[in-house]
């Protein structure tokens, strides 16, 4: 039997296949090597820069610092709106777990009440979970001292130092100051259209009505900037570098503040409203809409039993009355329709009527509120004793185009453009706006007996208190009209100050002895006409004019405002200027449902005159008080 030999491997092949194995292993360590090599270049050199500033994001924190609101203060220095600083107990929704677990606990070391609570929820509804929301605001020491040793079991809350909005004066002045609150999603809009995002990071409240609002941009400043060392809590460690904001700027306004404190006294609490005016500027010397409201409820959000009071009041007190409100002027049109008249040469000032009581128009009687009229009446007589049939023949002669051409000049049915947001544009009839306002043919057609009613400031007619103050003004001022404001100049942050420029609308080209013949009338109204009574005794000279729009339509029944509900009787109005020769005021009055003018509105503008030009104050005059002995029969209304 033969043994076989074993087979023996080749060498030399087991070599070269190790040789290759050991190449295509030490290929691949170093292809990894440089593909490693490579993004470590990449890394380090290429994307430093990119890296370099993330690693820094994840150190250090950028904090928006607002800056200080700008304050606002009157003619004579008296602050109106100002700024405090108090601490908040904040929470951030989305690093506080349970919200309800969590105020529980906070409520045990805090006080923290049911509105609190509600006015929490609200903000919560309207924001984003990760903005910090304040629980409470105002906080004492004592309770930021118990909240800082408990602070470690309350993730996601602390406490903020907060500047505040605070209105001294409380209502005086509030439809003309205005309020802050919360940013919401349409001041974002309005933020991001106006370009303002940047400025506004931090920010939590912003104007919203009047002066606030409309000159939330002067007020607000801009917003600094602090880069901020944080941990891994995302606690402030230290402040690396700080851009400091830069302060509002202050307003000045032209309004009078006592002055405004006065009239608003003087309503009491009827409604209504009054605005006075320099002549010579434009510029507002008090603006008022009663009933008012305090602006500081709005300040940390308002609560919500407040809000429904203040909404839901028959009174409306957040409806501001000198600008929205459009009432019929009654009389106190007769004497813008008198110069009209004598400018179109369809009266002079000695042409006489003879008044019966009544004006026969196609069968129908416009009846005088003088039973049996007024007898001879010419222009002076017709305004001193506010004769009615002389304006209803006047007005069917001149016409509703010539009126309505002639009352366009002097700015009636036409937005002043007041530095305050939302004016009234009013109505200032005519064929044309007939047919614009109403949709059906018959309700467009134009009649002549409209224009008639239109002569006595009733019918179609209707315009703002404003409206009304700037004709008034004019007029004073022989003409020439000036823009309505209320801000007198703007200081930045550097003191520098910027003059708001009276700002002339147009001159009326008026004769000048047309002019003298209506101021003359109205001064014979506070002499021997509707308004001797409340002007008795004065220690100036001014020229006025009463004025009672009706309300409730009582189909030729005799007027007893006693009998009739409080909301349905005549509105009561009254215009004046003075001093007569050199007038430095021009004021319109509204007394809502008052009655007479007489009665209840010229004895308003008699305080307001009697402390503008003499600084006489009322013995804590109400309404009531300086009324009561101010009532001249009806008739002479």
């Amino acid at each position: 039997m033969r043994l076989r030999r074993p087979l023996l491997r080749s060498t030399d092949s087991e070599h070269d296949r190790f040789r290759f194995r050991l190449a295509v292993s030490l290929a691949a360590v170093l292809l990894a090597f440089g593909v490693l090599l490579a993004r470590f270049v990449h890394l380090q050199l290429i994307q430093h820069d990119y890296f370099s500033t993330r690693a820094e994001d994840n150190r250090i924190s950028l904090a928006p610092v607002t800056p200080n609101r700008g304050v606002i203060v009157d003619r004579n220095g008296v602050v109106l709106a100002r700024n405090y600083s108090a601490y908040t107990l904040e929470i951030t929704p989305s690093k506080a777990g349970d919200l309800d677990a969590t105020i529980d606990a906070l409520s045990k070391i805090i006080d923290i009440q049911p509105k609190d609570r509600r006015r929490f929820r609200k903000l919560l509804e309207e924001s984003k979970t990760f903005e910090s929301l304040p629980i409470r605001t105002k906080l004492s020491d004592e309770e930021v001292a118990r909240f800082a040793a408990n602070r470690y079991r309350f993730p996601g809350v602390e406490v903020q130092a907060r500047l505040f909005r605070q209105y001294p004066l409380g209502p005086i002045a509030s439809h003309a100051l205005g309020y802050i609150g919360r940013i919401n999603k349409r001041d974002l809009e309005t933020i991001e259209a106006s370009e303002q995002a940047s400025n506004y990071k931090g920010a939590d409240h912003i104007g919203k009505t009047g002066l606030e609002q409309k000159y939330e941009f002067y007020l607000h400043g801009t917003t600094g900037y602090e880069q901020v060392e944080v941990d891994a809590g995302g606690r402030a460690v230290r402040s690396l570098a700080r851009t400091s904001p830069i302060q509002g700027s202050d307003l000045t306004l032209t309004l009078d503040s006592r002055l405004q404190e006065i009239a608003e006294k003087a309503f009491g609490e009827r409604r209504g409203a009054l605005v006075a005016i320099d002549p010579a500027s434009g510029g507002i010397l008090a603006l008022v809409s009663m009933p008012t409201y305090d602006p500081n409820l709005f300040v940390d959000g308002i609560r919500t039993d407040d809000w429904e009071q203040l909404n839901n009041s028959p009174d409306k007190p957040m409806v501001n009355r000198a600008l929205n409100g459009a009432y019929p002027p009654g009389s106190t049109f007769k004497p813008f329709l008198a110069l009209a008249a004598l400018e179109s040469g369809k009266r002079t000032a000695s042409q006489s009527i003879v008044d019966p009581g009544y004006f026969n128009f196609g069968g129908h009687l416009f009846r005088d509120d003088k039973k049996g009229g007024h007898g001879v009446v010419d222009m002076y007589k017709s305004i001193v004793e506010s004769c009615d049939t002389y304006y209803y023949m006047l007005a069917n002669d001149m016409g509703i185009d010539s009126i309505a051409r002639f009352m366009a000049q002097l700015g009636f049915g036409a937005r002043t453009g007041i530095d305050i947001e939302g004016e009234s544009i009013g109505v200032l009839p005519s064929p044309e706006w007939k047919k614009q306002r109403f949709k059906r043919p018959e309700q467009q057609k134009w009649f002549a007996g409209d224009t008639v009613s239109i002569g006595i400031g009733q019918g179609y007619n209707a315009y703002t208190p404003l409206q009304l103050a700037q004709a008034t003004a004019t007029l004073a001022n022989n003409g020439v009209m000036f823009r309505p404001h209320l801000v007198r100049y703007i200081t930045d942050s550097h003191g520098q100050k910027t003059l708001i420029e009276p700002e002339p609308v147009r001159t009326i080209p008026l004769k000048a002895q047309h002019i003298e013949t209506i101021k003359r009338a109205m001064v014979g109204v506070t002499r021997e006409g509707t308004g001797a009574r409340a002007f008795a005794g004065a220690e100036y000279v001014s020229g006025g004019k009463t004025g009672t729009a009706q309300v409730f339509s009582l189909k030729g029944e005799k007027y007893e405002g006693g009998k009739i509900k409080e909301r349905l009787r005549d509105h009561a109005l009254y215009i004046a200027f003075a001093p007569a020769d050199k007038p430095t005021i021009a004021l319109a009055v509204l007394v809502e449902n008052g009655g007479f003018g007489a009665q209840s509105a010229a004895p308003i503008a008699r305080l307001v005159l009697d402390y503008y030009l003499l600084g006489k104050t009322p013995k804590g005059a109400a309404p009531e008080d300086a009324t009561a002995v101010e009532a001249p029969p009806p008739e002479e209304e």
